[in-house]
């Protein structure tokens, strides 16, 4: 017998010979179901369920003034495909995640790399760049409205020392999706700036040193050994990017109030409009499941082109 199989054997003989190893482990894993237990039943009543719900009322003429809630097959369906205004929400959304998730990621990347340089005060600057995460979206989209202003907004203000004559941001229907973006980026790119700390952290300084021993600069440790290996949390910025901007709401709500005309309706704001002022749930559910499966197909997009494996 080969001292493989002799250790092989005297490993198995020992799993079967300690009863009370299997009894520790059982409870630890009985403990362990019990502790996710109440998370399971919360996610069942209040998400499984209601996307049911939603898919369901989908199918019928569900509105809250009416006592009876006929059946209507693929009607709400036809009639939101056929809807322009829809449409003219889905552009929208689709410019404005595509400009946010964009945007919001490479600043979050470039502030990320410079607050992980090993120089005094980094962790000062850290907290600063994350303080406008904290904000709710009411401060952020009062704030920003004052500060595109064509009158009195400081952002105009310094344009005038160009030259430049101040702009009406939100007024014109080609610069109003710009400048939501705009905004939502300076807003939100600090939760990705975390992220992508940690994942700066998680590389080996030894594929650093080891490159700068074969004479690689700046320039090439961040193009061949930084964006390489951050390539899973970049994956998840982005997708995570995409699934919140694409329920984007409140900024069009409090900045624009979707104007001027349709130039910054959104899919949410549009989903509102229909379902708690006109009391269409029936319709609502049905945009918020097409919305649903727009971001499902993007989210496949971004895990096809982003999610190939990373070894070093």
């Amino acid at each position: 017998m080969s001292s493989l199989e002799a250790t092989s054997e005297a490993a198995v003989s020992k799993r079967r010979t300690n009863p009370l190893q299997m009894r520790l482990r059982t409870r630890e894993a009985v403990a362990a179901y019990l502790f996710l237990t109440p998370f399971f039943i919360f996610f069942l009543v209040f998400v499984v369920r209601a996307i049911f719900q939603a898919v369901n009322m989908s199918f019928y003429d569900w509105q809250i003034l009416k006592p009876t809630h006929p059946y209507l097959g693929l009607k709400n369906y036809q009639e939101l495909f056929g809807d322009y205004v829809w449409w003219i929400a889905v552009k929208n959304t689709i410019i404005f995640t595509v400009m946010t998730v964009l945007g919001s990621t490479i600043v979050a990347l470039l502030a990320a790399v410079a607050v992980t340089q090993p120089v005094k005060g980094n962790g000062f600057f850290r907290v600063l760049l994350y303080m406008p995460q904290l904000l709710s979206v009411g401060v952020v989209g009062l704030t920003w409205v004052w500060l595109l202003s064509t009158q009195f907004g400081v952002i105009n203000y310094g344009l005038s020392f160009l030259g430049i004559h101040p702009i009406n941001w939100l007024g014109d229907e080609n610069l109003v999706i710009p400048a939501l973006s705009l905004t939502t980026i300076w807003w939100t790119f600090g939760f990705p700036m975390l992220i992508f700390i940690a994942g700066l952290q998680g590389i080996p300084e030894q594929l650093y040193e080891a490159a700068r021993i074969d004479g690689a600069n700046g320039r090439q440790l961040f193009t061949y050994i930084t964006l390489p290996l951050l390539r899973p949390t970049m994956l998840f910025v982005t997708v995570t990017g995409v699934i919140a901007h694409f329920q984007v709401y409140g900024q069009p709500a409090i900045m624009t109030v979707g104007g001027p005309g349709r130039a910054s309706y959104t899919v949410i704001y549009y989903l509102y409009q229909i379902a708690w002022t006109s009391f269409r749930m029936g319709y609502g559910a049905a945009v918020a499941v097409a919305l649903a499966v727009i971001m499902a197909i993007f989210t496949l997009f971004q895990f096809r082109f982003l999610g190939q494996r990373v070894d070093y």
